[in-house]
């Protein structure tokens, strides 16, 4: 920068203004002389007289003559005043330029500038160490520095040759303190920090007042690379280009890019009127005034300084001596002191907003204590130096106002004590560490880059080459390999070289093990010195390569990074994750925590390095202590980093498939000897181990964060290896560029790098074994089929389960987790054995054993919401896998489980006791455990085996009511009041309708019933026969046989007259008795036998009659045909009528006297109640009572968002064409859901005036919607709705997905057709619309149909059209997900969510408390947001932001995971599933559907029950309840 300027080193050397001519005399007499002179002179400045203070030099020559002597007196001993005196007097005239004094002489006063020059120059032999005294020259020392200061700052006369003079001066007594060796204790160790801060101060003010020249920059540049021994120059350098950074971002990046935050004390270091070019000039040199900070790392170049060679001839040593100098032994400390300084500003120039405390392990050269008036700037989160077994607590972290980099401090302090050895390396108890991630806490996410930031090229022009030599410091590169000076070597060159190193036979285990490598196939890094290095560099270069890693991450998309660049931080790379000849530890972990989302920046070429990240992730991973790295990093956060690059890399084995990869993969994917190096490797043979290492993880990890994050991680890879194996593929051709990733087959000869994945790590001993190795001996036979989709089931399943009812079932947090991922995994469709199912089920039964039988004191809120998380998996296990209840056992345990949660207890405790319900008192764990339980009954009766229901999916309910059904009986009326309605066990209400349908053919009694109970509305029509089913099917029309006709001529006929008495009866001879009864003639009388006689004749005239009749019978009978029509037995014809509502409730035993009364002692209703469905506002609650749904309804809003927008409109925009979106736009919108025609779909459709619709739509909205646009004519805005939506629904949830559109009507209310007027119109009726006849499941009915086409608008304006104060099913709490595709990562931030809530309307918002405003009250940080990213390899890259809550993250979709396009559907779905579960286990306002409609029903008994005597009760029902006349 400076080559074609000259040094002013031999200027400065040759200058001899610092000599008196004193020193031409003996000491003796200038000892004298100074002495006598300088006595008076510091008496004047020291008396408070003001005639004596004045000045007693006169002329100019008597001044210039008295100088000389001062000068001279400067180099005395100092065991006399005379120097104190000489410094009084030249700190008191160098005032002469700040402000007149009377002590001044008057000839200075004149020419201040010439005579502060020749002061400046004779101060230089002050700063000359001397040997005793050292106490007494320190504080003469500072007072001059203080001077000096003082007289930068408050000048304003001061010319160009005094600033260049008061430069060359500082710059000279820097020189002679700090050039040579340090020796502890000495002057130069205690003016260190002082002089170097002085010298930065003065300069900036130099720079503003008058800018040096560019010999001053070399030179101080040349000078300054000799004081780099001393800690304080790195220290107060960092510092001060901390502070111009901090400036230079303010006017570069304007006022939108995050302030770099630095110390106030150090900010003042840069004047406040010093302009931005200025600014800008100063920043670039005073970046490189430090020289190659690299070159600290080399003790060799330190050494090699002019006043090391001197001390060096002064004690006759040898070159290699001078290496081994007691003051290098510090240099570690200053080279990561120097790259943490870098990384600072690295950080600054990306915007990266950290916050939290670095946990510092001091370097041991004199750092004490925390204090904030003297530190330098240190970036956070990043590597601290080993040090001495002392350590300090940090300063609290910067409350974070702003997006911003915060520097914290650590006090740079004066220590007589301090050591010139550093220690070894020395661990640490304590949880904290040097070296943490960028995560500020577990829940909160890694900070994003600002949206501005410059290109990786532009930081990386300024800081790489530093970056990349210091990211190889201390590696011993193989031959070939050597890194270019010019940066100019290709990667593919690289690559090749580094091939060509290792084909040779003794390059084949080169990498095996350290003892086996040959020196002749090795060359020391060019650099450096071949001599063995102290570990302690290792943590700059671990500074320096987490510094690379986090600007590669910073990568915008589709931004070009030059292959010189990309090619070097893979070397580093490769060089850093070593695990085979020598684990660097702090180099490895500091990168692991700074790549998080190296794997989600489309880096070219970047999956070359797969195999070397697995291998790093298989020693940290499967290691449950991590003992080794605790020295350096929190284990948790290293393990934590190391998942979401885990995470990242899962997708890539199905991805890629059988792509074959490139040089550097060879050898490294497979676990096998070399005998498979020959043959190239493709990406699906990293498959098991990536999911070894997956379970490894799981099997070790015991932060709640990490676990979560993993358990998503499994159901990713399991339901994507299901899908691959469902297609019946295994490979997918990346989208996108070609040229993207260089994975290209080549034909080699070489067998490419002999190692071993699993092999050893260090030494032989069995406690160095790797912890993969113990993992996959440990997984035994198992874990060699988790290759296939149902082998990763099984084992998923082992592993949940087990650990969910031993570590885990404590923890809410990971208990919740693993219930998801148990949810999630009951809805792969792979088969697999009915046991292992069973073992899920009955693995979340035991938990809810356990769970409800902790003790009281632990039961609370978070536990019940565990419990009932488990019951909603169980009914997922169950709707999935109906069949698991064909057996006995199974279907056991679940039903004892829901008895358990609805009463407290099982009835059967043991073999032998058996507690019946009522004998056991309901005591269950809370009602939401005995409402999850309620759930899980209705599930298993109602759900299992018939869902889909005949109406679809979309509603398991009935699509029949009241109006359809007497629309279709024979009926004239279509009065309700045909209905009667009774309500059972006081759940359930029937609506019984004793007409038979119209299509009735075969006339029999026959009802049918509306049941509406907890579960929903079902109709069923109930016929009452005689016969089974099945013999009906055959049977005719009865018809009874005729009589045959009589055969008169049949036999003999006998005339036989009857008598009424046998004959012998006539033979009985008669006893006394009978004769006591006298004969009739003998009591005969006169009187009597005169009514004898009448009697008499009229029995002739009877017989005479009889006869008649007789004869007259006969002969009619003689004529009369056969059969006789009239007296012929005809049977009757089949009943038309029947009371079929009484039959239905006798026979099914309601119409028991004990069941019409009510149980004693209780408030319940009786087991059967009539309503009186006459009373005014019974079918307004009936039709209230249909509008409540019957299971959780989610609405999720899809946005697309293109690179460079920030405003709604924009984004509403994109949908409308299939040209402004992305193919796999379209393609992840159906993998979603089905779309379905708002108009008739039956379900939730994401807005409640247009949801739950029967029978709303007429013939000219279906002529409308075969007239929609075809969903491949748009970018997905046609689901916006309006007339379509995207909806997925299952047995125990439903989901609407909308894809909002941009609509004039939305922002012109003018033009929608709906005026004011008109709405508050529309207002004024809508109270009474739930009266109206048509009633259906719709919430609002007649509002939809009237409304014309034109009014039926967006979200918005459907919340605009809802009424105000009006009562409706109280519908919410809701959860509303938005999720955004967006183009390009940076965008996310642009994301304009607050301007897109009113889009997100679904009309709930008005239905809570008849609240009397329309606005949304949901905020921004409340709506949880998915972002999906399209990478150019064709895999997508998540960001969740807002989904965390009181429950901790949400799987399976986690910040950071890269998914597939086979998975990206179903996972996107599945997550937001659970965040609305989590939701609503959080609300405490919430509660399930059936308990809805239960409260609803009991509400309807209380206010419409027909209180009925019993008599009253019976007769009822033998009365009709409407006219009842059948149609023609």
């Amino acid at each position: 920068m400076y080559s074609e300027w000259r040094s002013l080193q031999l200027i400065i050397q040759s200058d001899r203004g610092h000599m008196s001519v004193l020193h031409s005399y003996p000491s003796t007499v200038g000892k004298d002389v100074a002495n006598a002179v300088v006595r008076p002179l510091g008496q004047g400045l020291n008396s408070s007289s003001v005639t004596s203070n004045e000045s007693i030099l006169k002329t100019d020559k008597e001044v210039k003559w008295t100088m000389e002597v001062l000068c001279y007196g400067l180099t005395l001993p100092l065991d006399g005043e005379t120097v104190k005196l000489c410094v009084d007097v030249y700190t008191d005239w160098i005032m002469a330029l700040v402000a007149r004094r009377d002590s001044i002489p008057q000839p200075i006063v004149k020419e201040p500038n010439l005579y502060v020059q020749t002061i400046l120059k004779h101060l230089q032999n002050l700063f000359v160490p001397r040997p005793d005294y050292a106490h007494n020259q320190i504080s003469l020392c500072m007072r001059v520095l203080v001077a000096v200061q003082k007289l930068a700052r408050e000048s304003v006369n001061m010319s160009r040759e005094t600033w260049e003079v008061l430069l060359l001066f500082l710059l000279q007594i820097n020189d002679t303190l700090l050039a040579a060796p340090t020796v502890p204790g000495g002057l130069a160790e205690n003016l260190a920090d002082k002089l170097i801060g002085v010298l930065f101060e003065v300069w900036f003010l130099a720079c503003t007042r008058c800018f040096p020249t560019p010999p001053y920059w070399k030179t101080a540049r040349e000078m300054l690379a000799n004081w780099r021994h001393h800690p304080a120059v790195v220290e107060q350098w960092s510092k001060v280009i901390c502070a111009l950074t901090s400036r230079l971002l303010r006017f570069t990046y304007g006022p939108s890019f995050p302030p770099f935050k630095v110390p106030d004390e150090d900010a003042i270091l840069i004047p406040a009127e010093m302009d931005n070019d200025c600014i800008a000039q100063t920043w670039f040199r005073v970046l490189h005034m430090l020289s190659n900070p690299v070159d600290l790392s080399n003790p060799a170049i330190i050494s090699t300084t002019p006043k090391f060679q001197e001390q060096l001839l002064s004690v006759s040593g040898m070159a290699q001596e001078m290496i081994q100098h007691p003051c290098l032994k510090q240099l570690p400390q200053i080279f990561f002191r120097a790259m943490r300084g870098i990384s600072c500003l690295v950080d600054a120039f990306l915007g990266i907003a950290r916050i939290n405390i670095i946990r510092e392990r001091l370097p041991p050269y004199g750092i004490s204590r925390p204090r904030s008036d003297s530190a330098p700037p240190t970036p956070v989160n990043r590597l601290n130096m080993p040090q001495a077994s002392n350590t300090m607590n940090t300063t609290p972290p910067h409350s974070r106002r702003m997006r911003s980099v915060t520097v914290t401090k650590a006090t740079v302090k004066t220590s007589s004590g301090s050591t010139a050895h550093p220690p070894k390396v020395t661990h640490q108890t304590s949880t904290t560490s040097p070296l943490s991630s960028p995560n500020q806490t577990s829940s909160e996410p890694r900070p994003l880059p600002a949206p501005t930031r410059p290109k990786v090229n532009s930081v990386l022009n300024l800081f790489g080459q530093w970056l990349f030599d210091a990211g190889l410091v201390h590696c011993r590169l193989h031959n070939g390999m050597n890194r270019d000076g010019s940066m100019t070597a290709s990667f593919i060159q690289i690559l090749l070289s580094y091939k060509s190193c290792i084909t040779t036979p003794a390059g084949l285990d080169v990498r095996r093990k350290p003892s086996q490598i040959s020196t002749e196939n090795m060359v020391a890094n060019p650099l450096f010195d071949a001599n063995e290095f102290p570990d302690n560099y290792e943590a700059g270069r671990a500074e320096a390569c987490g510094t690379l890693c986090r600007i590669f991450c910073s990568k915008k998309t589709g931004e070009e990074i030059l292959p010189v660049y990309l090619s070097r931080f893979y070397m580093v790379l490769i060089q850093g994750l070593q695990i085979n000849d020598y684990i660097c530890r702090p180099v490895l972990a500091s990168i692991i925590l700074n790549s998080p989302a190296l794997f989600c920046s489309d880096l070219k070429g970047i999956d070359v390095l797969v195999p070397y990240f697995i291998s790093a992730l298989e020693t940290i991973l499967p290691d449950r202590e991590l003992s080794k790295f605790k020295a350096y990093v929190n284990p948790t956060e290293l393990r934590r980093a190391s998942i979401h690059i885990l995470l990242s890399m899962l997708p890539l084995p199905h991805h890629f498939g059988t792509v074959k990869a490139e040089v550097l993969l060879e050898g490294k994917f497979s676990n096998e000897d070399s005998s498979l190096h020959d043959k190239p490797v493709t990406f699906l043979s990293l498959k098991l181990r990536l999911v070894n290492v997956l379970i490894g993880a799981l099997q070790t990890e015991t932060d709640p964060n990490n676990t979560q994050m993993i358990l998503g991680a499994m159901l990713n890879i399991v339901q994507d290896s299901a899908l691959l194996e469902a297609i019946g593929s295994q490979t997918e051709l990346s989208v996108g560029d070609s040229t993207h990733v260089s994975l290209k087959s080549h034909s080699r000869n070489s067998s490419g790098i002999s190692m071993t994945s699993t092999g050893s790590s260090e030494a032989t001993t069995p406690d160095s074994e790797r912890p993969a190795q113990a993992l996959l001996r440990d997984y035994g036979c198992p874990a060699l089929h988790t290759d296939t989709a149902s082998g990763l089931l099984i084992r998923s399943i082992h592993l949940v389960t087990q650990r969910l009812n031993s570590q885990w079932r404590q923890d809410m947090s990971i208990s919740l987790a693993a219930l998801e991922l148990l949810s999630g995994l009951a809805k792969v469709k792979v088969s697999v054995d009915s046991t292992d199912r069973k073992r899920a089920v009955s693995s979340v039964c035991s938990y809810i054993v356990h769970q409800c039988s902790r003790p009281a004191p632990f039961h609370s809120r978070d536990l019940h919401s565990m419990i009932v998380a488990a019951f909603q998996c169980l009914c997922v296990w169950l709707t999935e896998h109906p069949d698991m209840l064909n057996e006995k056992d199974c279907l056991i345990e679940v039903l004892e489980i829901v008895e358990l949660g609805i009463s407290g207890s099982k009835s059967k405790t043991s073999d032998q006791e058996v507690r019946y319900k009522g004998d056991k008192e309901p005591n269950p764990a809370s009602m939401r455990v005995k409402d999850a339980a309620e759930a899980t009954l209705t599930c298993i009766m109602q759900l299992l085996g018939a869902f889909p229901s005949p109406s679809g999916p979309a509603s398991p309910c009935s699509l029949l009511n009241e109006e359809t059904l007497i629309k279709y009986s024979r009926l004239t009326s279509t009065s309700k009041n045909h209905f009667r309605y009774f309500v059972l066990d006081n759940s359930i209400i029937l609506a019984m309708l004793e007409q038979p349908l119209g299509n009735d053919q075969n006339p029999c009694p026959s009802v049918t019933v509306l049941i509406r109970g907890m579960s929903g509305r079902h109709a069923w029509t109930m016929q009452l026969y005689h016969q089974p089913r099945g013999s009906r099917a055959s049977q005719k029309a009865f018809v009874p046989e005729p009589h045959p006709p009589p055969k008169d001529d049949v036999g003999i006929k006998y005339n036989v007259k009857h008598r009424p008495f046998p004959e012998e009866v006539d033979k009985i001879p008669f006893v006394k008795a009978d004769l006591s009864i006298p004969d009739l003639h003998e009591i005969v009388t006169d009187q009597l036998e005169v009514q004898h006689e009448k009697l008499k004749k009229l029995m002739a005239k009877q017989i005479l009659y009889e006869n008649a009749l007789e004869k007259i019978s006969e002969e009619r009978l003689s004529k009369t045909v056969f059969p006789d029509p009239v007296t012929e037995c005809i049977p009757p014809p089949p009943a038309q009528e029947f009371q079929t509502a009484r039959l239905l409730l006798s026979h099914f035993g309601f119409l028991s006297l004990e069941a019409l009364k009510e149980p004693g002692n209780s408030c319940r209703p009786p087991n059967l109640i009539a309503l009186d469905s006459t009373l005014a506002g019974f079918f307004d609650d009936i039709g209230y009572l249909d509008l409540l749904p019957t299971r959780p309804f989610e609405t999720v809003f899809i946005f697309y968002m293109k690179p460079g927008q920030k405003t709604s409109q924009e984004i509403l925009k994109n949908v409308e064409s299939s040209n402004n979106v992305q193919s796999n736009f379209l393609e992840f919108l159906l993998s979603l859901g089905w779309p379905v025609d708002v108009g008739k779909h039956p379900g939730w459709t994401g807005h409640v005036s247009t949801s739950w619709l029967i029978n709303a739509c007429n013939g000219s909205e279906g002529k409308e919607q075969e007239e929609t646009v075809a969903p491949a004519d748009t970018g997905g805005g046609i689901f916006n709705g309006e007339k379509k939506a995207l909806y997925y629904a299952d047995a125990l949830t439903e989901i609407a997905f909308v894809v909002p559109s941009f609509m004039e009507s939305s922002t012109d209310s003018s033009e929608s057709g709906l005026t004011f007027q008109e709405a508050e119109t529309q207002m004024d009726l809508l109270p009474s619309l739930l009266k109206q006849t048509p009633l259906t499941l719709e919430l609002f009915p007649n509002h939809s149909e009237n409304l014309s086409n034109s009014q039926r608008l967006s979200p918005t304006q459907k919340s605009k059209r809802l009424p105000l104060g009006r009562t409706v099913p109280p519908l919410g709490p809701e959860t509303k997900v938005i999720v955004v595709w967006v183009e390009r990562f940076d965008d996310i931030e642009n994301f304009p969510l607050h301007d897109l809530l009113p889009e997100i309307s679904t009309g709930v918002e008005t239905t809570t408390n008849s609240s009397t405003s329309l606005r949304t009250t949901t905020s921004d940080k409340d709506v949880p947001v998915i972002f999906i990213h399209p990478l150019k390899t064709g895999l997508f890259r998540i960001k969740v932001q807002g989904a965390t809550g009181k429950f901790s993250m949400v799987i399976p979709l986690v910040d950071g995971m890269v998914v597939s396009r086979r998975a990206l559907g179903f996972l996107v779905r599945q997550t937001i599933i659970n965040i609305c579960r989590r939701k609503r286990l959080e609300s405490d306002s919430y509660n399930p559907p059936h308990v809805k409609r239960k409260q609803k029903i009991v509400d309807i008994v209380h206010k419409y029950r027909n209180k009925l005597l019993e008599p009253e009760f019976y007769t009822s029902l033998f009365q009709e309840v409407g006219p009842k006349s059948l149609n023609p």
